[in-house]
């Protein structure tokens, strides 16, 4: 038999797991134990690649079932939440911006209006991720949106698939920054780490803390995409041709103006989440739903079901599930407490670069933002509390270092999300050349940029 990647990782997952599960762990419940191997034999099955990661994210929630080493009301619990189903609807709307034609429209005024050069359409990415940041409080249907058009701009410049492969990896990278300016920017995650805090802190408070930092971070972010992702060639745009193109379109179609106008109603009940009350998970779906209805719709089609990656929402109800399952069986607080020192560093650079490096560690070994978060925030307080700092620098510490980290794509979902052929065309092999240099920039953030910040804040006060 061949020994290929494939095989040595799934053979490595069982092993460890059979090694985990076998041994004695003082401190640590059977169940917790039983948590644990299986949970670390997935991320070798993840970090391997050994099949799609919807198969291994399968095999993991049916493990934890069959053993009963939870329940499935909690295995399975991000079904019963608005989650998955925001997930649903941005997809089914990011198709319907794009099979409508509205689009390929505003690519081609897109186009014509910015883009001169392959250095302004990745600068157009970050800009347009920014703006919608504001607008839509999620990462993953503005990319899409974004991705929608960025699409239109490839085909109708002649880009070589090599520079298009790099023009999709930039529109989901550029996601993982600028998404922590704005609490809106992801409205799964920033929220949960103000939640985990226990102090209260509204949108303004969060930009206060985090938009400095994380503008600052995108930028550097956009400078290490230019370098490490040269084009092979300078994008020439026929400014004529493009003219020619979208005059052949005509003016809008009745189709285009039903899809402008759910997306802007979806954008408005976005905006005001905290005024209406609705979840935007609740929103999106309405939104999606509505677009296939007669008259008001005749948008969706029951076609448009293909482009929901069923995968995706299995390994995202995994990922979700470690943390859970692992909160449940003792396993989150082992990790924590083993990996955790008995003191605590006084000096607040030290401290920093202690939850950077912790976050960072835990976060290679379990490979989820989510599952992770659950476990080092509160671990991060409960640790410094004895320092006399607000909870919020702990929890935001911990949160920017994995909020920001990946090196495979299945450790950050707005990199799974993108990654494939038919998404944003990269591949793994993308996201390590950028992944790797960027825990620099990890560290950059944390102490260089963040404490300084926050002690003329005032943070560190006791």
């Amino acid at each position: 038999m061949k020994l290929t990647k494939q095989r040595i990782g799934f053979l490595l997952g069982i092993a460890v797991a059979l090694i985990i599960s076998s041994i004695s762990i003082p401190g640590l419940e059977r169940n917790g134990q039983l948590c644990m191997a299986i949970s670390f034999m997935t991320v070798v099955f993840w970090g391997f690649q050994i099949t799609q990661l919807g198969y291994t994210s399968g095999l993991y929630l049916l493990l934890l079932a069959v053993f009963g080493i939870a329940k499935p009301t909690l295995i399975f619990g991000t079904w019963t939440g608005p989650m998955m189903f925001l997930i649903i609807g941005a997809y089914l709307i990011a198709g319907a911006v794009k099979d409508s034609g509205l689009g390929e429209r505003i690519a081609y005024k897109f186009i014509i209006s910015f883009v001169t050069s392959f250095k302004s359409i990745i600068s157009a990415i970050f800009i347009l991720t920014f703006i919608l940041s504001l607008m839509i409080p999620h990462p993953w249907p503005r990319a899409f949106l974004i991705m929608s058009v960025m699409a239109v701009v490839i085909k109708s410049t002649n880009i070589p698939r090599e520079d298009a492969v790099k023009i999709g990896f930039t529109v989901f990278a550029s996601s993982v920054p600028v998404s922590l300016i704005f609490m809106t920017g992801d409205a799964t995650i920033s929220p949960l780490a103000v939640q985990s805090s226990g102090v209260p802190l509204g949108w303004l408070g969060w930009f206060k803390l985090m938009g400095p930092p994380s503008i600052i971070v995108s930028v550097i972010t956009y400078f290490m995409i230019l370098f490490l992702f040269k084009p092979t060639q300078e994008v020439s745009v026929n400014k004529e041709e493009m003219q020619a193109k979208l005059a052949a379109m005509g003016p809008m179609s009745a189709k285009e103006k039903r899809t402008a106008f759910w997306v802007a109603l979806a954008i408005i009940l976005w905006m005001t989440d905290t005024i209406h009350g609705i979840d935007i998970g609740w929103v999106t779906l309405f939104i999606a739903m509505v677009m296939s209805m007669p008259v008001i719709g005749e948008i969706i089609t029951p076609a448009s079901w293909g482009g929901v990656p069923l995968h995706v929402l299995i390994f995202l109800t995994a990922a979700v599930a470690i943390g859970r399952v692992g909160g449940a069986t003792g396993m989150n607080a082992w990790i924590a407490h083993t990996v955790l020192p008995s003191s605590v560093p006084t000096d607040p650079y030290i401290l920093a670069a202690f939850i950077a490096t912790v976050s960072i560690i835990i976060h290679m070994l379990l490979g989820s933002v989510i599952a992770v978060m659950g476990i080092i925030i509160p671990a991060m307080i409960t640790f410094t509390s004895q320092m006399g700092i607000t909870p919020l620098v702990p929890a935001l510490l911990a949160y920017s270092a994995v909020a920001s980290h990946y090196v495979l794509p299945f450790q950050h979902l707005n990199m799974l999300v993108g990654m494939g052929e038919d998404n944003g065309m990269y591949t793994q092999k993308e996201t390590i050349r950028l992944g790797i240099p960027f825990i620099v920039v990890i560290y950059i953030m944390t102490v260089a940029i963040e404490v300084p910040y926050w002690s003329i804040l005032g943070l560190f006060d006791k």
